[in-house]
C-alpha cells in the first residue's frame, strides 16, 4: 500500500506505474472517494468540536429551562454526527477497498514488457552439460531409479500428486540443510513457519485481494501459504522494530500450497509445478532507504547464485518486466537454471523488494535516528524450492548408467557420491 498524500501528488506517477505493470485500476475513483472522505472528516471534526462545547455549556448552566434546551440541541447535533460517522465509515470502506488495488512504483530499471518472455537477460553462469548419450527427463530417471512415483502420488493427493522416494526424499532434506546452513554463516536467523495463515498476513504482503483464487482456503479467514515471505512478515505485523538490529534476516523454511489456476495446460506432467512443495525463503528487513533496499537485493540474489554455483548448475539471471512484477514489487529478478530434456531455462528462485509497500499494510514500523516512526522497507528471495530444484539436479547430473552423481557440496549431507542403480 502506498500513501495517500504520495498518491494525490503523483496522480500521473502512478498512471505510468498500473501501465508498466499491465495492472488495471481506478485511480480516479480513489481520488474522488479520498476528496469524499477528507471532506467527511472535516465536518465529523467541527461536529465533534461543537458537541464539546455544547457540553461544556450544559455543564455550566444553571437555569433548568436553558440546560433543557442545550440538551435538546445536544441531541440534534448528536444524531447528525451519528449519520456522518455512518457516512465516513461506508466511504472509508470504499476507500480502502480501491487503496489495495494500487501498485507499486516500479523502478526506472525494470524493462517494458508484458510477460516473462520480455524479461531482459543480465547474466549467464556455467556451460550447459554435454552428454554422450541421449538425456533423460526427470520422470523417466526418477522412475527407473525408484526414488519418483507420480502415480501413486496421483491416487492419494489428485492432480500434480507426488511421492519422492528413497535417495531423493534424503537429496531434498540434504538440500535444506545445506541452505539452511549456507544462510545460517551468512547471518540470517533459521526459522520454521507455519504454512496456516490468517487473511491479515496475506493483505499485508499483496497476496490478497487479487490473488485469491490461487489459494487453497481452509476455513474462514485461514488461508496456506504459498511461500514463507506471508507467515514471515506477518511475525512483526503491528510492532516497532529496533533500528539497531537493522538489517533484521530470516530464512525460513516451510511446506507450501498453490492451486495454480493460472497455469492449466502448463507443466502437467513431472515436479516443476506441483501444488505442494517445499522452500526456504529469505527475509529481510530494513530502514526506509532505496539505495540501502538496492543493495541488500543484490545481496540476496547473490547468495541465492552462490548456492546455485556450488551445486554447479548452469543458469542465468533475468530482471522482470514490468509485466511480470507483481503488485507490490519495485524490481525483482529471476534465477533460472537450465533443465536439458527441455533445452531451455526454468525458473527456480526469484528475489524482489518493496519499499514500504507491504510494511505499510502490516503497520511495522521503527523510530529512526530522529525519533521518528517510519515504515520499514522489506525484500525477499527463494534461497531454495523443492522439488522444482530436484528436476534440474537429477537431469544434469545424470550418468550413462542411469545413476545420479550427487553434487559436491551436497554429499556431506547425504553422504552419498552417487544415488541410485538404473532398474530397467
Amino acid at each position: 500500500m502506498l500513501d495517500i498524500k504520495f498518491i494525490r501528488e503523483n496522480a500521473e506517477l502512478l498512471r505510468e506505474a498500473g501501465r508498466k505493470k499491465h495492472i488495471e485500476f481506478d485511480l480516479d475513483l480513489l481520488l474522488s472517494l479520498d476528496e469524499e472522505r477528507r471532506a467527511i472528516m472535516k465536518d465529523v471534526e467541527a461536529a465533534r468540536a461543537e458537541q464539546n462545547v455544547a457540553s461544556q455549556n450544559i455543564a455550566g448552566e444553571r437555569d433548568f429551562s436553558a440546560r433543557a434546551r442545550l440538551i435538546e440541541s445536544m441531541q440534534i447535533l448528536k444524531d447528525k454526527m451519528r449519520g456522518e460517522e455512518e457516512r465516513l465509515q461506508e466511504v472509508m470502506k470504499k476507500w480502502k477497498t480501491q487503496m489495495l488495488l494500487v501498485p507499486n512504483i516500479p523502478d526506472v530499471s525494470v524493462p517494458e514488457g508484458g510477460s516473462d518472455e520480455h524479461n531482459r537477460e543480465e547474466r549467464v553462469w556455467g556451460e550447459k552439460p554435454i552428454f554422450n548419450f541421449v538425456p533423460k527427463d526427470h520422470i523417466r530417471l526418477g522412475q527407473a531409479l525408484d526414488l519418483l512415483d507420480i502415480e501413486r502420488g496421483t491416487k492419494v493427493s489428485g492432480f500434480r500428486g507426488y511421492f519422492l522416494k528413497g535417495d531423493l526424499a534424503l537429496l531434498s532434506m540434504s538440500i535444506w540443510r545445506y541452505t539452511m546452513d549456507k544462510l545460517s554463516q551468512k547471518g540470517f536467523v533459521p526459522m520454521m513457519a507455519p504454512a496456516l495463515v490468517r487473511r491479515e498476513s496475506f493483505m499485508g504482503t499483496g497476496y490478497l485481494p487479487q490473488s485469491e483464487d490461487d489459494l487453497y482456503k481452509v476455513q474462514d479467514e485461514l488461508y496456506l501459504a504459498g511461500t514463507a515471505e506471508v507467515p514471515t512478515m506477518g511475525y512483526h505485523m503491528d510492532e516497532v522494530l529496533d533500528v539497531a538490529k537493522f538489517p533484521i534476516k530470516y530464512a525460513v523454511f516451510s511446506p507450501c500450497y498453490r492451486r495454480e489456476i493460472g497455469a492449466h495446460g502448463k507443466d502437467t506432467k513431472g515436479l516443476v509445478r506441483v501444488h505442494e512443495f517445499f522452500k526456504v525463503e529469505q527475509i529481510i528487513l530494513s530502514e526506509a532507504d532505496h539505495q540501502k533496499s538496492v543493495e541488500l537485493h543484490e545481496e540476496l540474489t547473490g547468495n541465492a547464485e552462490e548456492m546455485i554455483q556450488e551445486l554447479g548448475l548452469h543458469y542465468r539471471v533475468v530482471t522482470n518486466c514490468g509485466g511480470d512484477l507483481g503488485l507490490g514489487q519495485v524490481k525483482k529478478y529471476d534465477i533460472e537454471v537450465w533443465v536439458p530434456s527441455e533445452e531451455r531455462y526454468r525458473e527456480t528462485h526469484s528475489s524482489s523488494y518493496f519499499h514500504d509497500f507491504q510494511t505499510r499494510r502490516l503497520n511495522i514500523r521503527y523510530k529512526d535516528v530522529d525519533g521518528k516512526l517510519q515504515f520499514a522497507h522489506s525484500l525477499n528471495n527463494t534461497a531454495l524450492a523443492t522439488p522444482r530444484l530436484l528436476v534440474a539436479i537429477l537431469e544434469n547430473f545424470q550418468q550413462s548408467d542411469g545413476s545420479i552423481s550427487v553434487p559436491l557440496a551436497l554429499r556431506p549431507y547425504l553422504g552419498k557420491e552417487i544415488i541410485g542403480v538404473q532398474l530397467l
